[in-house]
């Protein structure tokens, strides 16, 4: 029998997967070229083995501390970094992470690249995250440099350049910004043919996204509810 809280959650994602499916017949595309990206940072380990059991094989993490841990009790899903990743912090998210949504910058290239190579894996999938605001504090890079940054990543042989990924500004039109986001994703898959994703969209703003064609969908709050403080 179901807890409470697995029914909660199950109500919530039914939800959400209704957006979704209504967003995407809205802007004429498939729902299931969507991919909802369940993030479950500041929960516990316990919803995200139920959001995963509840049939979301994609989850997402922001901290690396909190994340390892995570990654290494439940083993079945799909891991993504959709934080600020600092770079001494590479090494180690490059061990567990399947795809790594927030590369704005070359020594953060250099050190992912390092820590797949410790960790001797496949090549690690990486989205370039654009700055659509210059907010510094909310990380990416500039447009303009994201199709160096791109090459940078190639290069190193160990980081593949899967696609962009960006934060809409605060109390800013959602979809003038992920619209300016499609052209920077144009762009880099003229360059790189491999590089298709398109990481945008939480909980508030999923149908602007996906109007403007996300193929990824970072939702927390709408599937678990506020976020509990981070453990000091």
């Amino acid at each position: 029998m179901s807890d409470p809280r697995t029914e909660q959650i199950a109500a919530n994602l039914a939800d959400v997967r209704d957006r979704i499916e209504q967003a995407a017949r809205a802007a004429g595309r498939d729902p299931a070229g969507l991919t909802l990206v369940g993030v479950t940072k500041t929960f516990p380990v316990q919803d995200a083995r139920r959001l995963y059991e509840l049939g979301v094989p994609d989850l997402g993490e922001a901290r690396d501390q909190e994340a390892r841990v995570k990654a290494a009790e439940l083993t079945g899903p799909r891991w993504h970094f959709v934080g600020r990743l600092q770079r001494n912090k590479a090494g180690s998210v490059a061990a567990y992470a399947a795809l790594v949504h927030t590369v704005d910058r070359p020594e953060l290239v250099r050190a992912l690249a390092n820590g797949v190579r410790r960790a001797g894996r496949e090549p690690l999938d990486v989205l370039l995250q654009v700055s659509l605001d210059g907010d510094p504090d909310r990380g990416g890079a500039p447009a303009a440099d994201v199709p160096a940054l791109a090459d940078e990543a190639a290069a190193t042989g160990v980081l593949r350049p899967a696609g962009v990924m960006a934060i809409a500004p605060i109390d800013a039109d959602p979809d003038e910004a992920f619209a300016a986001l499609a052209a920077v994703a144009a762009r880099l898959v003229a360059d790189h043919p491999g590089a298709g994703i398109v990481s945008a969209g939480m909980s508030g703003d999923l149908e602007a996204a996906v109007r403007n064609g996300a193929t990824h969908l970072r939702i927390g709050t709408a599937l678990l509810g506020g976020r509990p403080p981070h453990p000091r």
